[in-house]
């Protein structure tokens, strides 16, 4: 999941910065206007979210936060099968695929509307792939278009998307000028959900203003989202929470949840002090060292499985870490285990690749680096690099699924660098507004910690988003890399599964960074929250969930 674009869609937005006391006193008056629904007159799910949604617009939006209002307002013809990362039917109740993989044939659910009355049908479906191909301008810069750019290629003439025929009222057929093999699982992103036609036209959802790096949000991103999902928009206070209210004319039960509350808390103890209070019911992102003390007090905790990977990253633009024996080196400085244990939540799995152990294409067969700091020692020593020093960027103020304490990861792998005589300089940046910046946008940086989590069950959205053609992060231009990938992502179906294996054993041999483990990411409700979806990839609808 891409948080890059979190600051700049944003910045128009004041973010919360209040403390623990001010927010808990806002949420709190926000209590006190609920109304009555549950058995127990609870009708009202009050959600810690560490940052305000960038936008409401998600075909727009990249990040988490975002995603996690999208969710309950809109869908998209493909969605996720509960518990899992694969993809099912949700708006789109079958599709076809052309052998030569360039048509799409979608049978809809019939008798769909938009929150604003206007029918969901193939009209609709066409309208929104044909409004993602024609963006021009500031709309068509990837810092807001990224997902629809990432899958299909690009807009307008770049684009792999061809076409888009409504043959009838429930058939749409998307045709593409290039095969898209992740396509039908990608369609599961909260940015190519299904949104009212006639709602994007009305309120100038394409009319971006700004700057490339500053663009602001439309009057339809901010004011006016319509979907078709069990929630409708009510209120965006700036700074402070997204409000949403069920969805009356939804086509399936929507439990005890009428009314829910996303209040905008940074901290992280802020966050747990609210839900001790009682001002929230859950939140996400709990700190490893909060997770005893909130069971032992009666709060239920979820640990989502880990869909994600956090790395050390090396980039070679930065000598000597294009050196493969200097990169080997470090490899084998870092103690993996004793970090995970250490400094991540029970349970993570210390990774060998980049990608789950869950994922299609994961390799037994992939080179390893074992701890041993004799080697490390005797590799920079062939390299010449005996008294290397090297810059080590790492992020503050932030916790992330993958790395929910970036400081103790810091200290920890510099310890285990000083000890094979690597000499670290210290870069700290805030995760926003700079950090990601920082490493995903300029040549000036050296190793660094960074992550992913997966968006949906595929593993080019893994390896591709990575190292599927020449970045800044990673600073190098390897043909056999690159060809390795493309042709896992392009290999027929039978045939994906040892590719993508294959390209791992390749990225393993040439070592770009140091995948580090899969962390379990934790989230929290009070103890009279029932049913909680958990999902790995955060496909999280809050319809399903009752009320002790």
């Amino acid at each position: 999941m891409r948080l890059g674009s979190l600051r700049r869609l944003g910045a128009p937005v004041a973010l919360a910065a209040a403390g623990a006391v001010a927010l808990s006193g806002c949420v709190a008056s926000e209590r006190g206007d609920e109304g009555s629904g549950g058995d127990g007159g609870k009708d009202t799910f009050v959600f810690g979210a560490s940052a305000e949604p960038a936008t409401l617009d998600p075909a727009f939006a990249s990040d988490g936060e975002s995603f996690r209002v999208a969710r309950q307002i809109f869908e998209g013809l493909v969605g996720v099968a509960p518990g899992t990362a694969d993809p099912e039917p949700l708006l789109a109740e079958s599709w076809d695929i052309s052998e030569d993989g360039l048509e799409y044939t979608f049978q809809l659910v019939e008798g769909v509307t938009f929150h604003d009355g206007t029918d969901f049908d193939a009209e609709a479906v066409c309208a929104n792939f044909d409004r993602w191909h024609g963006w021009t301008g500031l709309a068509s810069h990837e810092n807001l278009s990224y997902y629809y750019k990432a899958v299909f290629g690009g807009t307008g003439d770049d684009s792999k998307y061809d076409s888009c025929e409504a043959t009838d009222a429930a058939t749409a057929v998307v045709t593409l000028n290039t095969p898209v093999p992740e396509m039908i699982a990608a369609l599961s992103l909260p940015a190519l959900s299904m949104q009212s036609p006639t709602a994007l036209e009305e309120f100038g959802a394409d009319d971006v203003q700004g700057t490339e790096d500053a663009p602001q949000l439309t009057e339809y991103g901010k004011e006016h989202p319509v979907g078709t999902g069990p929630y409708k928009f009510v209120e965006w206070k700036s700074g402070e929470s997204v409000t949403l209210e069920a969805n009356e004319d939804y086509r399936d039960e929507i439990a005890d949840v009428k009314r829910i509350i996303f209040t905008t808390i940074a901290d992280g103890t802020a966050r747990r002090q609210a839900l001790e209070a009682g001002d929230i019911d859950g939140y996400d992102l709990v700190a490893p060292a909060d997770v005893d003390a909130l069971d032992e007090a009666g709060f239920t905790l979820h640990n989502r499985p880990a869909f994600n990977i956090l790395y050390l990253g090396m980039n070679q633009n930065a000598e000597p870490l294009d050196d493969p024996l200097v990169r080997q080196a470090i490899a084998h400085a870092v103690d993996k285990e004793g970090l995970a244990e250490a400094t991540l939540p029970e349970g993570t799995e210390v990774a060998t690749q980049f990608i789950p152990s869950t994922v299609m294409g994961y390799s037994e067969d992939v080179a390893t680096y074992d701890y041993d700091p004799e080697t490390a020692m005797d590799l920079l020593a062939e390299a010449g690099a005996e008294d290397l020093e090297i810059e080590f960027n790492y992020p503050t103020e932030v916790s992330r699924p993958y790395m929910p304490d970036p400081a103790a990861i810091f200290e920890a792998i510099s310890a285990d660098l000083e000890e094979v005589g690597i000499t670290v300089t210290a870069t700290a940046e805030p995760w926003s507004p700079t950090y990601i910046d920082t490493i995903q946008g300029s040549e000036k940086h050296g190793l660094h910690l960074l992550g992913w989590t997966g968006d949906y069950n595929d593993t080019y959205n893994f390896i591709g988003t990575f190292f599927g053609t020449e970045s800044l992060e990673w600073g190098f231009d390897d043909a056999e890399v690159f060809e390795a990938i493309d042709d896992a992502r392009n290999a027929p179906v039978e045939e994906q599964e040892a590719a993508y294996q294959h390209a791992n054993e390749v990225l393993m041999d040439f070592l770009p960074g140091l995948p580090i483990a899969s962390p379990v990411p934790t989230l929290v409700v009070a103890p009279d929250v029932i049913d909680y979806p958990i999902s790995p990839v955060q496909d999280e609808v809050y319809h399903s969930i009752t009320f002790e």
